[in-house]
């Protein structure tokens, strides 16, 4: 899906066709829709849908009439529990010497903040401005996201004991590969912004270079962010491990402590059983014999157990 828009006086508002000044928006285009793209603006097709391949890695192209800006942006997706995590997905932007192209194989909340007017001085003519106002949007996701994350591995802290269940570790694991992308993918967007910073091809007004540095100050903090929260996460894992082998040693404890209880009686009447001469065996031949061994039986049971309960092996 193609769409152009174009701000004037601060308002945007789309377009039916090409004009200096607009910003055309790729949502998972097709080809025909490169097709055009490319012709008109002199750009090669390989450039355009670099952002429509999700092993694309983030980059800053210059060629000859243009520059390729190639970032990772965060989104969600559903898994096959029905459950939604989180990953990222190329971004592709276009800086032509008239217009701004964006790239991606989806619609994405970053750009819908400016089709709705969420941003403020938004203009689709600055287009360097345009570029740092994406990609602190993008930062900003990430931060949003990374506080989504910590607050399910909370709830999953929170079951820790008793309730916790596979579908927990599970969720955890996923938690943990989403921190992986997210480090991976804020590392490399550092490289493109530290490039964006030194390049003289691109013009840049003051007060973009301000807003470059808030842009860098963001990265960074969400790089931080992902680290401190991947830390926790493997303090919860570990926790849970640890919960979780007590909960089995504690198993085995009692299961050890019963079959020593239930060994007394089988001893017991594993004797009597034997195929020997009843004159030798204690109370073989009284009338109430068989009560009274079960009593014993009991009583030496009930000690053993009181045992093993004070020294606390139950």
């Amino acid at each position: 899906m193609m769409t152009i828009y174009r701000t004037d006086d601060c308002v945007i508002h789309e377009l039916e066709e090409f004009q200096d000044g607009a910003w055309i928006n790729l949502v998972n285009p097709t080809m025909e829709e490169c097709q055009e793209v490319a012709e008109t603006f002199d750009i090669d097709m390989v450039d355009i849908r670099a952002a429509l391949d999700e092993e694309e890695s983030s980059r800053i192209d210059l060629e000859d009439g243009y520059t390729l800006i190639l970032v990772d942006i965060p989104t969600t997706e559903t898994t096959k529990h029905d459950t939604k995590t989180y990953t990222t997905i190329p971004l592709g932007i276009l800086l032509t010497a008239t217009n701004l192209i964006t790239v991606c194989t989806e619609e994405t909340p970053i750009l819908e903040h400016f089709v709705n007017r969420r941003v403020r001085e938004f203009s689709t003519k600055k287009k360097m401005r345009f570029v740092y106002q994406i990609l602190f949007r993008t930062a900003a996701m990430y931060q949003s996201n990374l506080r989504i994350i910590d607050k399910k591995r909370n709830e999953i802290e929170e079951n820790v004991g008793d309730n916790t269940k596979d579908v927990d570790l599970i969720e955890l694991h996923e938690l943990e590969s989403t921190l992986v992308y997210f480090a991976t993918s804020l590392r490399a967007n550092a490289v493109v912004l530290d490039r964006l910073s030194r390049y003289k091809r691109l013009e840049q007004y003051p007060e973009d270079k301000e807003l470059l540095g808030d842009v860098i100050v963001e990265n960074q903090q969400a790089i931080e962010m992902t680290s401190i929260y991947r830390d926790i996460i493997n303090g919860t894992r570990e926790l849970m491990s640890s919960v979780i082998d007590n909960r089995l040693n504690n198993l085995m404890k009692v299961l050890t402590c019963i079959t020593v209880v239930m060994a007394i009686p089988t001893v017991i009447s594993g004797v009597y059983g034997m195929n020997m001469n009843t004159a030798g065996m204690p109370l073989a031949n009284h009338p109430f014999g068989f009560g009274i061994i079960c009593i014993v039986i009991a009583v030496i049971c009930l000690i053993v157990f009181l045992i093993m309960k004070k020294k606390r092996m139950m």
